[in-house]
């Protein structure tokens, strides 16, 4: 059994590549394909990442980015052979006015953003096979190896990471200034230590989003659209039909893997259980408020 599980956590691993200004996509190693239904809202998932990402992208400061070049052009200058202090000062001048123009504009701001970069983690199995993972994890939890078992709960995950790199405003350009004090006083070695310290000093925040909850909520506005149309015909029914059935299992994976918990997933599945009741006993259009109180209940979840 565990030789199996042994070989099953090599075939799990999964490494995340994250960059700035970057879009990377991870797939589940496990792949299994996406039925129809499931595919059907791919373009919504993709649009809800791409409308997140330039929104983010929408705050981002470029005097910010500018300031970070700036940084790293002081570094470089001072660690030639024979360090140009000149252009480090000046470079760091520059990188100072740019937080300036900043705190012109926003005196309040305490965070610059600089950077966004989107991460997609896809994990494209089934329920079974989650089931399953998780099965093993407890095993391994309970014989106390737990590396194997965070070889495979790496992979349980299913989401679009939104990071956003920023400039700490406060801080930054007094670091700043301390190097320059320090190039001044020749201490070049102390200056370059000092500024790259410096910058890992910026911040990084991230938003998830689950993709199985995503996909659910698209897989229900799609239901919706086709509750609304009148005399549905016996394709579009069973359309419908499938578009809940699949908004079923993406909530049962959302819940598998975390990102709901068991009394929010109870009350979301039986409105869906109560959508698929109604719409298979009525397919005159008349469905309107039909999902009013699910939409209420799947927006807590973002």
């Amino acid at each position: 059994m565990k030789t199996q599980k042994l070989i099953l956590q090599a075939l799990l691993l999964l490494v995340a590549t994250i960059g700035l200004a970057t879009e990377t996509k991870q797939s589940s190693p496990i792949v299994q394909e996406q039925t129809k239904t499931t595919q059907s809202v791919q373009k919504g998932v993709d649009s809800a990442s791409k409308t997140k990402a330039d929104d983010k992208r929408s705050h981002v400061y470029k005097e910010a980015l500018e300031a970070i070049d700036e940084t790293n052009k002081a570094i470089i200058a001072l660690s030639k052979e024979n360090p140009d202090t000149k252009a480090a000062l000046s470079a760091l001048e520059k990188s100072t006015g740019k937080i300036e123009i900043i705190l012109a504009r926003e005196p309040k701001l305490a965070f610059a953003p600089m950077d966004v970069s989107v991460q997609t983690f896809d994990f494209l199995s089934n329920v079974d096979t989650i089931k399953a993972m998780l099965h093993d994890v407890e095993e391994f939890i309970d014989d106390g190896e737990i590396q194997q078992a965070r070889a495979i709960m790496t992979n349980l995950v299913s989401e679009l990471n939104i990071n956003t790199t920023s400039i700490p405003l406060v801080s930054y350009p007094l670091a700043t200034t301390q190097a320059a004090d320090l190039i001044e006083e020749g201490k070049i070695d102390e200056a370059i230590i000092a500024l790259r310290t410096q910058l890992s000093t910026l911040v990084v925040s991230k938003e998830i989003i689950p993709l199985p909850i995503l996909r659910t909520e698209l897989l229900l506005a799609s239901a919706e659209d086709l509750i609304a149309k009148k005399k549905r015909s016996d394709d579009e029914q069973n359309t419908l039909m499938d578009l809940l059935n699949e908004a079923r299992n993406q909530l049962l994976k959302g819940k598998l893997l975390g990102y709901l918990n068991r009394d929010e997933y109870k009350s979301i599945n039986k409105e869906i259980d109560n959508l698929a009741d109604k719409a298979a006993l009525n397919k005159s259009g008349k469905g309107k408020g039909w999902f009013d109180s699910i939409k209420e209940k799947m927006k807590n979840l973002f």
